[in-house]
Order: C-alpha cells, then structure tokens, then sequence
C-alpha cells in the first residue's frame, strides 16, 4: 500500500504522477522517483524539517501541473523523463533506527529498479540511509559524494549518541558506502568542527573547499576539480544538498545556519551543472525548516534545486542521444 504525505496533503511534486514502492509495476519504467523522508530526530538545534517535504513539493507560483520547462536548457524534465512521486516514506517519531532502515529500503528499492532516487529531507541524518541505500546497488565504495554544506557532519558521538545530522559522513565513511577520497564537500565555514574531527577527515582522505577557499580560488574552479576528483575510479556521483550551504539571506529557513555562505544562484548552477556532466546516481535536498522560513524563501530554493537537477539529467539524455554539448556560457535559442 502506497504511504502519502505524513504531514500535509497528499499531493506529488508539482502534480507528477503517482507511484508506490510496494507496487513494483507503478515504477517500473521510470527514470525518477521522488520520495519524501519527513524526519528531524537528528536536529541539535531548530527543528521544522519534517515540514521539508511538503515545501518542497508545494512551493511553487506556477500551476501543479506535471511541467516545468526550463529556459536554460530547453527542455522540460518532468515531461521528457518518467519522473513519479512515492510520495513519503512513513517515519517513526523518535526512533531514528527504525526511520533510517524504512528510508534506505526505500532508496535502495528505488535504484535497484534503474530509476534515479531523489529524496525530499528531512534533516541531513538522512544521508547515512540514502547514500547506503545506493551504494548497496552499485557496490560500496563504487559510488562518490559531492556534498554541499555549511558544515561537515562528520561527528562522532554529539550528545551521547552516534547518529544525527552532525554525524552521518563520519557514518557513511567508517560502514565502507562512501570511499574518504571521493567525498567532495563544498561550501563549510563557520567554527565547527572541533581539531580532533578535522585531523579524523584529513586522514580519510576527505577533500573540504573551505568558503575562504572558494572566494580565493573561485567557485568555478573548486567545482570542477571537485567533480574531477568525484569521477576517478567510481561509477557514479550522488548528490547531497544541505540548504544551509547557502547564506541566511538566500535561505533562512534551516536549523543552523550560518553566515557567509554561497548564493542562491551559484548553487542552483552548480547543481545543473553536476547533473548534466556527471552520471548521477541519486539525489538529496535537505534541512529546510519551513517554520523558520520567510516567504517560502528557502522552500522556493528547495523546489528549484530539484527541478534543476532533474533539468540537468534531462539535457544530460537527450544530448547523448543527439551528439551535442551543453555549453552553459550559451543560452539555447535554437530549441535543441
């Protein structure tokens, strides 16, 4: 039986259509399916992201009608891919083992069918069953991370306890899912973590940018070495998106931000830009907080970062099937 929205409506992402994942044939074809995980168990701080879901999916000034079509790259991804809404994955209030193994069973049963998962946070101790739920699909280890964030979460114990959403890189790592050297994180700032933790990720062979590094060096050029690093010797890319790698301005409605952070515009062309030029396996936007929002702000960026995604994977296709090459310093006037 398909399980809908925990809190809200019922409704898919901009009016997609509907499948379930105990119903195998509702999917079978797809190249996309969207799935809620309405949890913030893991916050140590402001709570709210259980609303994420919902905002994400709703937010939009536009009809929920099933398109989007995208003036960049000429092409419309929630019509030119099979792109279905499992609507969420039921999350047990306090019992983060319990949520985390509904979501990894999710996300694993979503890619083991060929589709791409994107899942809708949710707090970022959702990473540790998405990314697991993956790489039990293409092999551990097999599969890179680049990771936008605020902050690393590569804690140990924080309060006493092993998982949250300071925690589930550190998770990732030590269970063997993501290898240390291709895990790119992009964005961190602010003053956490502690040097213990710092001196843990240099010996993983994690690779950070740093704000002071990206203003230095230039966001372009961090991103594409990033992206180098990420397709050497794996098979696939999965994309993690906490919002709070964006500054409190461009996104206020998160659980911890912090100032200083890259624009709204340079993340939803980073993330275009991934998803078309490198073969992306599965997707996450997490950390928006809705209660801590003003004017859909933060909800609207969520809503894009998807669309965009999924806009990227689409050219990424049809520019296969037809031999030509995205330039993204080019607007598409002539309707390819």
């Amino acid at each position: 039986m398909r399980y809908g929205a925990m809190y809200g409506p019922d409704v898919t992402f901009l009016g997609v259509e509907r499948c379930a994942l105990a119903e195998p044939a509702s999917f079978a074809g797809a190249d996309v399916v969207i799935v809620g995980a309405p949890y913030d168990g893991g916050t140590s701080h402001r709570p709210g992201t259980r609303f994420g879901p919902m905002a994400i999916r709703t937010t939009d000034y536009l009809g929920h009608n099933g398109s989007r079509p995208s003036l960049a790259l000429r092409v419309d991804a929630l019509k030119d891919l099979r792109v279905l809404d499992a609507g969420d994955v039921e999350m047990y209030a306090g019992d983060e083992m319990e949520s985390h193994a509904a979501i990894e069973e999710a996300v694993h049963t979503i890619t083991a069918s060929g589709a791409i998962p994107v899942v809708l946070g949710g707090d970022h101790s959702i990473a540790l069953p998405d990314a697991r739920g993956v790489a039990r699909h293409y092999g551990f280890g097999r599969v890179s991370m680049i990771h936008f964030d605020a902050h690393a979460d590569t804690g140990d114990i924080e309060f006493g306890h092993l998982y949250g959403h300071g925690q589930p890189m550190r998770r990732l790592l030590e269970c063997g899912a993501i290898r240390g050297d291709r895990f790119l994180q992009l964005g961190l700032r602010g003053y956490w973590p502690e040097p213990d933790t710092l001196d843990w990720m240099a010996e993983q062979r994690m690779r950070s940018y740093e704000m002071t590094e990206i203003v230095t060096r230039g966001f372009d050029e961090c991103l594409a070495e990033a992206s180098a690093i990420a397709m050497d010797d794996c098979d696939g890319v999965y994309l993690s998106v906490d919002v709070d790698v964006c500054d409190p301005g461009h996104a206020p409605g998160t659980g911890t931000p912090e100032p200083g952070g890259i624009s709204a515009r340079q993340l939803l062309d980073a993330v275009r830009g991934i998803c078309y030029r490198l073969p992306v396996v599965g997707v996450e936007i997490v950390e928006v907080s809705p209660p801590y929002d003003h004017a859909e702000i933060t909800a609207a960026l969520g809503n894009r970062v998807v669309l965009e995604a999924l806009s990227g994977i689409a050219r990424r296709r049809k520019d296969a099937e037809s031999g030509h090459t995205w330039d993204p310093a080019q607007p598409l006037l002539d309707g390819r």
